[in-house]
């Protein structure tokens, strides 16, 4: 796969013959509405038609398996597809191999070397009785490279229809998948919801849910909530017996808890409540997860962060989930969501008191639109990329891209002479995030969130990382 940023005056066609790709292909990959309309500064996410494929209209898995000399068998190894009848249009797949044409002189150490791939594997994948007889205009078998292995959450707030077509189509990328949200009474209770058919297409998609609860009431995450729970061991026992009915009513695998504002003064009742979830739900084989405030330091101030303890929560739970994202939230200035050098100042604090195998880090799949010139108390839209990039073509704007954050951005006139700064992610920032992950050695990483488009994320993801299925 590769990433192309679309210049002035180039055409999809142009660009297909560039990378000797497909522009069916790519237009379904993009999502393009028109492959005829392009933005200067637009990111492309360009399949290798000699590793990768992406599903036309009319295709299933067997055809294609079929097309590229592989089994069924391997096609779903490689891509983690759960049903081998379910295959979508625009579903990038890798294939498990490409091919070398031998030329004089070549040897199977050098194209092993090539290719980055052992010579066992091509002699594997070629059964050859002998690597060292190799003839001119063989044609061999290379088998695709090893991807780093990854852990992936994915946040939802929906739970109907729309959601489950979403988990089928996505599925294959997640770990994880964590219905938002349940949240705890001021009594021990919990909040109901109507997640059974959307954690059903989980189960069938091979993701681990995870119940995920928080101290959110009437519209925002409430202070005193967790205080009536974290003061009071009574409520905290009422609260765990009541989410493991639940979970066990519901097949979750694990809690995520997501308790923010916490007043500093009940930091150590939140570790010590975290211990007594702990105790009670890892015996049964379910995993305890948090979710953390970006953190610079130990002792950074703010009701978002004194209570959030990097070090005992790394020390507690089995992980935890970073949220590295909302530096440009929708009650700011205009600004990257997920500014890479701040996303990376958080981490250099993080990996120094939580194991970075413990670590997800977070990944917006959203933008935000602002009036400019801004006013304060003014609130941003929320927008997919692939509404931003629809803006995009709407206005005519060129798309531009900041260096220090790593993240694309354009201006534009609405039709009432309003100004507008939009902010979102590109193939471009995502790779950039996933080669973070790869320097710093994390467990993974987790989206929020999901039902925002964003078609480049995928193959991204996928030609960096294999995603482990729990």
């Amino acid at each position: 796969m590769h990433i192309h940023v679309v210049s002035p005056g180039e055409t999809l066609w142009g660009i297909s013959q560039m990378y000797q790709s497909n522009v069916e292909q790519i237009g379904l990959l993009n999502h393009l509405a028109d492959e005829n309309v392009l933005v200067v500064g637009q990111a492309l996410v360009i399949p290798d038609l000699q590793r990768e494929y992406v599903v036309q209209p009319g295709d299933d898995i067997w055809s294609i398996a079929r097309r590229y000399e592989v089994s069924v068998a391997q096609l779903v190894e490689m891509n983690d597809i759960a049903n081998p009848s379910l295959v979508f249009a625009g579903d990038f797949l890798m294939l498990p191999y490409s091919y070398h044409m031998v030329q004089p002189g070549e040897s199977t150490w050098g194209i092993a070397q090539r290719y980055g791939v052992s010579i066992n594997q091509i002699v594997q994948a070629n059964s050859l009785s002998n690597p060292a007889l190799i003839y001119t205009g063989q044609r061999l078998r290379i088998p695709a490279q090893s991807q780093p292995i990854i852990d992936v959450n994915a946040y939802t707030t929906r739970e109907g229809e729309a959601a489950q077509q979403e988990v089928n189509v996505l599925g294959r990328y997640f770990t994880f998948l964590a219905p938002f949200m349940y949240a705890v009474t001021e009594d021990g209770g919990i909040t109901t919801m109507q997640e059974q058919a959307l954690l059903e297409t989980a189960r069938a998609n091979n993701l681990a849910p995870l119940l995920v609860l928080t101290n959110f009431a009437d519209g925002s995450f409430s202070s005193d909530l967790a205080a009536a729970i974290l003061r009071n061991p009574d409520r905290q026992d009422r609260l765990l017996t009541a989410v493991l009915e639940e979970i066990n009513t519901k097949g979750y695998t694990g809690l995520n808890l997501d308790f923010e504002y916490v007043y500093p003064e009940d930091r150590e009742r939140y570790n010590a409540f975290l211990r007594k979830a702990v105790a009670r739900l890892r015996p049964l084989g379910l995993s305890v997860s948090t979710a953390l405030a970006p953190k610079i330091s130990g002792d950074q101030q703010g009701l978002l962060y004194e209570a959030h303890d990097y070090s005992a929560h790394g020390e507690i739970v089995d992980f935890v989930v970073l949220m590295t994202y909302e530096w440009g939230w929708a009650g700011g200035r205009p600004w990257a969501i997920a500014p890479i050098n701040n996303v990376r100042d958080v981490l250099d604090y993080a990996v120094t008191v939580i194991p970075a195998d413990k670590i997800l880090m977070g990944v917006p799949l959203y933008g935000r639109d602002w009036n400019v010139p801004w006013v304060e108390g003014t609130i941003a839209a929320t927008v997919s990329p692939q509404q931003a990039i629809q803006l995009a073509v709407q206005y005519g704007a060129d798309i531009q891209y900041d260096e220090t954050y790593q993240s694309p951005f354009f201006r534009y006139v609405d039709e009432r002479g309003q100004q507008h700064e939009v902010w979102f992610e590109d193939a471009r920032s995502v790779q950039v995030k996933y080669d973070t992950v790869n320097e710093y050695g994390l467990k993974g990483v987790s989206f929020w969130v999901l039902g925002n488009p964003f078609p480049q994320n995928w193959p991204v993801l996928q030609t960096n990382f294999n995603v482990r299925k729990r």
